[in-house]
């Protein structure tokens, strides 16, 4: 789930993105336990939580301005035809690179390998920086139309979230939990994309909607 970072200058502003980052970690920890049961279910309390966070929280990404007139985020309806598994198949790490960021900030990546789901592969990154983790971005032919133009993300366990992996160790891939970035909601925040390598030739009509 997308979070906005922390101004130095409040120790409340630090409170609060420490309680936003427990919630979301709180979150996909219940989704990972309900998923191989009840993965509508899980997505249920996904969508639940999440409007709750971006309607109320402090941290949320939603500009402060325009919370009083928050109505909620729009997803697709849950569709099990998106729901997969894939192993991840580990390449050498890449050389470190930026990705281009919203904002046109730096953000330093490795590829580390790719999966292959029915509608395509993608690479898969990690984001290499202090702690490190797990980052899946995509964009499909829905994207800048019934999607967010600057495509989607699927997994960034830097910030939480995380769908877990099946028993055989294959990583849970529901494009049904696919959501937008920070700066879909307000330019301020620099997020990186997703480039080339990580478009879908397909309308994935699953998740967040723009």
């Amino acid at each position: 789930m997308p979070e906005p970072g922390a101004s130095t200058s409040d120790d409340g502003t630090f409170r609060d993105l420490l309680d936003y980052r427990r919630r979301t970690f709180a979150l996909y920890d219940d989704v990972r336990r309900l998923w191989p049961e009840d993965p509508e279910k899980a997505h249920s309390l996904w969508r639940s939580t999440r409007g709750e966070l971006f309607g109320r929280h402090p941290q949320s990404a939603i500009p402060a301005s325009e919370r009083a007139a928050f109505a909620g985020l729009r997803y697709f309806p849950y569709r099990a035809e998106y729901r997969f598994s894939a192993r991840l198949v580990e390449e050498p790490a890449g050389e470190r690179f930026e990705i281009a960021s919203s904002t046109g900030e730096a953000m330093w990546l490795r590829r580390v390998g790719r999966v292959t789901l029915p509608l395509g592969t993608l690479p898969v990154f990690w984001i290499d920086v202090y702690g490190g983790g797990l980052f899946l971005p995509f964009r499909d032919v829905t994207s800048g139309r019934a999607t967010y133009g600057g495509g989607r993300y699927l997994l960034d366990t830097v910030k939480g979230a995380d769908l877990g992996s099946t028993p055989s160790g294959e990583l849970v891939l529901d494009l049904n939990f696919a959501y937008n970035p920070s700066c879909h909601y307000d330019p301020r925040w620099s997020c990186p994309l997703p480039g080339p390598e990580s478009r879908l030739d397909a309308a994935i009509e699953a998740g967040e909607l723009a």
